[in-house]
């Protein structure tokens, strides 16, 4: 009892030491932040000095952002489970000031004027605790900077967070890679119920795209033209009505093949072997190869030669939340600045699986030292290759040797090379009129596919109508007759 009253005066103390401080409410995707509490055996031992989580991120900002600004900060953290709930708490009237959505929802809140852009101080490079400035990935800058909404780059208005690509997972004991090679494997034969793709329409729309027009996307006219990226991107998000028709009978064969559509059970369908191939973001990529290998199962991620989908995820000031309150923006964007020092990178892709949008460097070589102490081949190891990184690092001198499985295995999947990432395109966000084209489609796909009825089953049907109408038919003349 006496010690329920000592906890209880602890947290009351608490209480009223954080009665003068900045209630920042951060709300950021489920399992997507390290919560600490790391086993001693987990410490990261670089060359710059350990890495290890002790307390959640955001407690440790707390400290942080005090001794750094002699400012109080209490943040209140809390979670969303997709971009969609995210959206909805918001309409419904949740208060957040600092969040991290996907790109087509950043782009979504830009349109609908929810965000408050970032400072011109956030940008300042000279700045100490600017860390985003300083140490995002030239990659990740330059796609930030080169995308607009209503004129305004994402640059603005986002900090990258967490980054990654579409492709697909697969058992290489069971499948050749170039079985895997094109994303019409999602509707090959071959794959009769040992294959699964991802239960939402964005996800599906896309392979959907790149298939019916893989013609197109890999011929070497197409792929060497000046303006490749753009037409790229262009062709991936077209949305006109022949296409999403396409993408209709594409995605409904898919589901005579697939085991299922799934949001995240295809990880452990793998590892367990009920499925040989599945559509997988490559952060999740990751973890199930990690999980397999555990049970001495080897996977392999391929990406298919039309394309990939490349995405972020970002964290985004909300106007509601921020409301005008210098104090608040500014814990803000040091919330941002905080994530984004190269060795709390570090901890969350450790913690997470998924791949910072951090190359650090100008505030230190954690994160390709992470990279090294992750990847890099042991000093007995025989086979193995080089590689490139520089192309995310900003340095020729990002050059790993790495043992040779990994340019097929988790190595690939968190950095693939450029070669693929020069054949990625970003998925907009869609206007009202292609939106609900899109969902109508989806609606159908996730129905029953009417078209695909067999010859006794429009019979039965037929004999079912013809009940029904003859059945009405006397009810009809009976009714008159009475009357």
């Amino acid at each position: 009892m006496l010690l329920t009253g000592s906890v209880l005066l602890s947290s009351c103390g608490r209480e009223e030491e954080d009665n003068d401080a900045i209630v920042l409410r951060v709300c950021n995707w489920e399992e997507y932040m390290d919560l600490g509490d790391w086993d001693e055996e987990e410490t990261i031992d670089l060359e710059s000095g350990d890495i290890l989580g002790v307390n959640p991120l955001y407690e440790d900002f707390e400290e942080w952002y005090y001794e750094n600004y002699g400012v109080k900060v209490k943040v209140e953290y809390s979670c969303f489970g997709t971009n969609e709930e995210l959206y909805n708490m918001l309409t419904l009237g949740d208060e957040f000031d600092l969040v991290c959505p996907s790109e087509y929802m950043i782009m979504k809140l830009m349109t609908e004027d929810w965000l408050v852009p970032y400072s011109d101080g956030f940008h300042d490079e000279e700045a100490e605790n600017n860390y985003y400035v300083r140490n995002v990935s030239p990659f990740i800058k330059e796609k930030f900077d080169g995308h607009e909404i209503n004129g305004e780059s994402w640059s603005e208005y986002a900090a990258g967070y967490m980054w990654g690509v579409t492709g697909m997972l697969y058992n290489p004991d069971e499948v050749d890679e170039e079985q895997v090679n094109s994303w019409d494997c999602l509707r090959d034969p071959a794959f009769y119920r040992r294959i699964t793709i991802k239960d939402n329409v964005r996800d599906a729309y896309f392979p959907a795209v790149a298939a019916i027009k893989r013609d197109k996307l890999t011929d070497a006219a197409f792929t060497s033209g000046d303006d490749y990226a753009q037409q790229l991107e262009a062709e991936m998000n077209d949305t006109s009505e022949e296409t999403v028709e396409a993408a209709l009978e594409f995605l409904q064969d898919t589901k005579d093949v697939a085991y299922s559509f799934e949001t995240d059970s295809g990880k452990a369908d793998m590892v367990t072997g009920k499925v040989v191939a599945n559509l997988q973001w490559s952060g999740d990529a990751v973890y199930a190869m990690d999980q397999a290998e555990e049970d001495d199962m080897y996977l392999a991620y391929s990406v298919p030669e039309e394309c990939t989908n490349l995405w972020f995820d970002g964290w985004v000031m909300l106007k509601r939340g921020i409301n005008g309150d210098p104090g608040k923006q500014a814990a803000a964007e040091a919330f941002v600045n905080f994530m984004s020092r190269p060795d709390n990178a570090v901890r969350n892709m450790y913690y997470i699986g998924y791949t910072s949008t951090i190359a650090g460097g100008t505030d230190g070589d954690e994160v390709y030292e992470y990279v090294e102490w992750t990847y890099g081949a042991e000093d007995d190891e025989e086979d193995i290759s080089e590689y490139d990184l520089g192309w995310f690092f900003g340095d020729e001198e990002a050059v790993l040797e790495a043992p040779t499985e990994q340019l097929s295995r988790q190595l690939f999947a968190q950095y693939p090379p450029e070669e693929v990432m020069d054949r990625s395109s970003i998925m907009q966000y869609f206007d009202t009129e292609a939106n609900a084209r899109i969902n109508r489609m989806w609606i159908n796909v996730r129905c029953y596919n009417i078209r695909k009825m067999p010859v006794w089953g429009w019979c039965i049907i037929a004999v079912i109508l013809l009940g029904a109408a003859g059945g009405f038919a006397l009810s009809r003349r009976k009714k008159n007759y009475e009357l």
